[in-house]
């Protein structure tokens, strides 16, 4: 399955608590480089988020953010901290039994000590678990919309290889008329000339020409590395950096072609190969 490289997942969650929202974009990189924006509250979850990451992306420059924005905080709910308050009558009870003379300790005086009313903590477990099913499911949306991409991508290189393999067929269809021009063309520069040469020697140069402008490797060549797309784009692993090699293959197999030419329809044709390989890798810097 051929996934892009290049996509965009929002995923929000509203919490009594406040605001959750997660956005993730990705766009081509040679490695899975990974670049976290998290929220203060949200630091533990940093090497959480790159497993995560690693565990369905493979390429790739992805930036995560995380957004949280609290509800305006109600007055805070005191609570009495019972413990505290325990150790303090013991605490005075002990005193007034060494005392001759006891005065009462108003409620007021009690509240002052540090620590007695104590504010409810916040349930971060919750804030957090929030945040990682929100993570999941931006990633999630991610890889959906990189893998709707890469079937994009894969049908226009698929277009483009089917040119290309018709340009190579059309070549090859032109190699055995080429020879015979090529003769003719020599037979004809010779009677212009007035030249007479020995016929053993003219189909040694024949052949010899022939040897030298001989495509047909070239075109083997070229159909095998088309198979070889083929193949990846099929393929479940991820075919980015094969792709890319082949793109090179394909590159090198069409200038050798053009350099070999002595026929100008030829030469035209491995041109457009050269176009399509060119459109084609452009497409598959995008792929995983």
């Amino acid at each position: 399955m051929v996934k892009s490289m290049t996509a965009f997942a929002r995923a929000a969650c509203p919490l009594d608590s406040g605001d959750l929202r997660c956005e993730i974009r990705s766009v081509n990189h040679r490695f899975l480089e990974p670049a976290l924006r998290l929220p203060e509250e949200f630091r533990a979850l940093e090497p959480w988020i790159r497993e995560r990451l690693g565990r369905v992306l493979s390429r790739g420059k992805v930036d995560v953010m995380l957004r949280y924005n609290p509800h305006p905080a109600p007055a805070a709910t005191l609570q009495l901290n019972e413990p505290l308050l325990g150790q303090l009558l013991d605490t005075l009870e002990r005193i007034n039994q060494q005392l001759s003379q006891s005065a009462p300790i108003a409620a007021t005086e009690l509240l002052r000590w540090p620590g007695l009313l104590v504010e409810p903590d916040a349930d971060n477990n919750a804030l957090q678990t929030a945040a990682q099913q929100l993570v999941d499911q931006a990633l999630m949306d991610l890889v959906q919309a990189r893998v709707q991409e890469g079937e994009r991508l894969a049908m226009l290189i698929v277009q483009r290889s089917t040119k290309l393999s018709t340009l190579v067929a059309t070549v090859r269809e032109r190699r055995p008329q080429l020879l015979s021009e090529q003769r003719e063309r020599i037979l004809t520069r010779l009677a212009e000339i007035q030249a007479e040469l020995d016929p053993s020697r003219l189909e040694q140069e024949l052949a010899l020409l022939a040897q030298r402008s001989d495509v047909a490797e070239e075109l083997d060549r070229l159909d095998a590395h088309l198979h070889a797309i083929d193949h990846s784009l099929h393929a479940t692993e991820p075919a980015g950096r094969r792709l890319d090699f082949l793109m090179q293959e394909l590159n090198r197999e069409a200038n050798t072609l053009t350099a070999k030419s002595t026929d100008i329809e030829i030469t035209r044709l491995a041109v457009e190969m050269k176009v399509l390989i060119e459109q084609m890798r452009e497409q598959v810097q995008n792929i995983e």
